[in-house]
């Protein structure tokens, strides 16, 4: 049998490391590429279109909910695990709303990512335990439709977004993504008026609320 063909992506070096080591020592997977932040992660699923991209919540320059929304929409075929320590059940919601295949917890024994990682291979989900118990209580006792964190941001106003909540000033912004001041400033003014935020202290604190922090948080406050 051929092996799963796999994309990692984790922010935390050794927690990666230790994944793909797992996943190749198996003998029935081959992890083609890894990644240490968002955009590299699509862009890795991109390039390389593997079976199953494996992918954390919480890691800098893009969300992992928007990670899997891109790479649902952008790479056909690629089938997205959720690893991560977010037990909240509206992370589970969003990241199958967002299109993962399948929801597992960091604290998952290695024989089950195994499985997980197969399955949804095979085209098949798969959820932990915890993630299947608060999807058979949505599905029992339904809550209200849950709001997209995003609020109908595109896809550049989602990059803006986190690089502000990273901390990055409007010419900073301009120059990373190699656009105009003018319309870094634009973009800028669009997601505080989206997101009903005043200001960047405001659209830090919806990102939290919302679960939307990138894993190193803004710059000034790591500093």
């Amino acid at each position: 049998m051929k092996p799963v063909r796999v994309v990692v992506a984790d922010d935390h070096t050794i927690l990666r490391e230790g994944l793909v080591s797992l996943l190749n020592g198996s003998g029935e997977c081959q992890v083609l590429a890894q990644a240490a932040d968002g955009m590299a992660a699509v862009e890795a699923a991109l390039a390389h279109r593997p079976d199953v991209l494996v992918v954390d919540l919480t890691m800098p320059r893009l969300n992992g909910l928007e990670v899997v929304r891109r790479g649902n929409a952008q790479a056909e075929g690629v089938r997205v695990l959720v690893l991560t320590m977010h037990n909240e059940e509206e992370y589970v919601l969003h990241a199958v709303r967002a299109g993962a295949s399948g929801f597992l917890l960091k604290d998952t024994a290695g024989s089950e990512l195994l499985a997980a990682v197969k399955a949804i291979a095979a085209g098949r989900g798969y959820f932990g335990g915890h993630a299947a118990r608060v999807l058979a209580q949505q599905v029992q006792q339904p809550k209200a439709r849950l709001e997209d964190p995003y609020r109908g941001l595109t896809d550049r106003e989602r990059e803006v977004f986190h690089l502000i909540v990273e901390g990055m000033t409007t010419k900073e912004i301009a120059r990373k993504l190699d656009i105009s001041t003018k319309t870094a400033e634009n973009h800028r003014s669009r997601v505080l008026d989206k997101l009903e935020a005043r200001n960047t202290a405001e659209l830090i604190r919806y990102a939290a609320r919302h679960g939307l922090m990138d894993a190193a948080g803004p710059r000034d406050a790591a500093g």
